[in-house]
């Protein structure tokens, strides 16, 4: 089995590993400026998709330009995403070099979608491949490739601990190789009960004291997180984005949450912003929290509520997600100030950052990968990967990071 990393070897972003040149693992796209794609676009026989974010679906309309239709194989919620992704993707940069697809490749996709649920294998390009819970959003999995010779376990993003959103993941299927994320390998995560409880302490201060919260928020996964925290800790919110349509989507499918019941409180819990008529204006006059993308101020709603709420010391700006550098959120956090709608802008708001990430930490990768000592393990999805590879090998581990573009032969 001939293993080449077309993207996602030594960086985070544009995920992409071709199989023996004929059965494609995700195809992502890199969110910079200009987005970077992987490193060349095959003509697979089939695509396996592990879960619905934009470094690991943005490209996938590009699959079936041409006479190219590969079936493409994913979760049900993984699918909905890589859609609404898509169509976001066409509205922001459809006709330019900075989307590689047309809303004609979108439909397409429609076409040659097949979805699984966990556990159930299924034939994919002459593999046999099976869906496990990865714990990292709704429908996110653990891929496992068989060529009837060697077992190939491709972790995609996963999470071993609980999240109010979906649970941890159990699965260690057996495997004769194994490619693995390793996006926090030199970060310890905070307890995250501890991370909600300062969360909600801090959020419930800020309105008591007549303040307004602006929580930025990714619209997958985070924003839902934050709703059931807002829910369960009785604190009033709205919600803002493209958030608001994820969430209606994962009420259609309870089986890929922790717990359904919860989600719909949450839902019903929340006041979905419509964006009419001044709405969002008069929203940031409210004792509340207002959960709205983009996660890294880059653009969405949150460009209308921040400028509406920086000059207030009393209102509040809390980050749940990790800040990219160069982004407007990562300036607000290291210079108090951010560039919103091309203005550089003075934010008198007190700014603070959470740690609710969806990844496993350096203890969490650890421990998963304990089940596959005595087996291959392949290094991507990182910044630092070769040191990541470079402790697993003192640990005893057989463990390499494989360049960009490199092909690697399992045997």
């Amino acid at each position: 089995m001939d293993v080449q990393f077309l993207g996602g070897a030594g960086e985070i972003g544009r995920s992409a590993v071709l199989i023996d040149e004929s059965l494609l693992l995700d195809f992502g796209m890199l969110t910079d400026s200009p987005p970077q794609f992987p490193v060349r676009t095959p003509s697979p026989d089939a695509v396996v998709v592990s879960h619905g974010h934009l470094d690991h679906v943005g490209t996938i309309p590009a699959l079936v330009s041409g006479d190219a239709r590969p079936p493409i194989h994913w979760t049900p919620p993984t699918y909905e995403l890589a859609m609404t992704l898509a169509r976001d993707t066409l509205k922001l940069h459809g006709g330019t070099v900075n989307c590689p697809f047309t809303e004609t490749n979108v439909k397409r996709v429609t076409q040659v979608s097949e979805t699984h649920g966990y556990r159930e294998s299924f034939e994919a390009a002459g593999y046999e491949v099976t869906f496990y819970n990865a714990g990292h959003i709704p429908g996110s999995a653990h891929v496992l490739v068989d060529d009837g010779d060697t077992r190939l376990l491709y972790t995609g993003d996963f999470h071993t601990d609980d999240q109010r959103l979906v649970a941890g993941t159990t699965a260690r299927p057996n495997a004769d190789a194994v490619i693995c994320e390793s996006t926090y390998a030199d970060v310890d995560h905070e307890p995250r009960e501890t991370v909600e409880e300062r969360f909600v302490e801090s959020v419930e201060t800020t309105l008591w004291e007549g303040g307004t919260v602006v929580v930025p928020a990714f619209a997958i996964g985070r924003t839902q997180e934050m709703l059931l925290v807002c829910e369960a800790h009785d604190i009033p919110c709205y919600v803002d984005g493209m958030g608001k349509q994820v969430t209606e989507m994962l009420g259609q499918y309870p089986e890929f949450v922790r717990d359904a019941d919860a989600l719909r409180r949450a839902k019903s819990h929340a006041r979905f912003v419509t964006g009419k008529d001044g709405q969002r204006k008069r929203i940031t006059d409210q004792k509340a929290a207002i959960v709205t993308t983009s996660g890294m101020l880059s653009g969405g709603p949150a460009m209308t509520y921040i400028p509406e709420i920086r000059g207030n010391p009393m209102n509040k700006i809390t980050m749940t997600g990790y800040q990219v550098e160069g982004t407007p959120g990562r300036d607000l956090l290291e210079t108090g100030s951010a560039e919103i709608d091309g203005q550089i802008m003075p934010v008198s708001a007190r700014v603070e950052q959470y740690d609710f990430s969806a990844h496993a930490d350096r203890d969490g990768l650890l421990a998963f990968l304990d089940s596959y000592r005595d087996t291959p393990v392949l290094v991507n999805h990182g910044d630092r990967c070769e040191a990541f590879a470079t402790t697993l090998r003192e640990d005893g581990y057989d463990a390499t990071a494989p360049e960009l573009g490199a092909t690697v032969a399992l045997q």
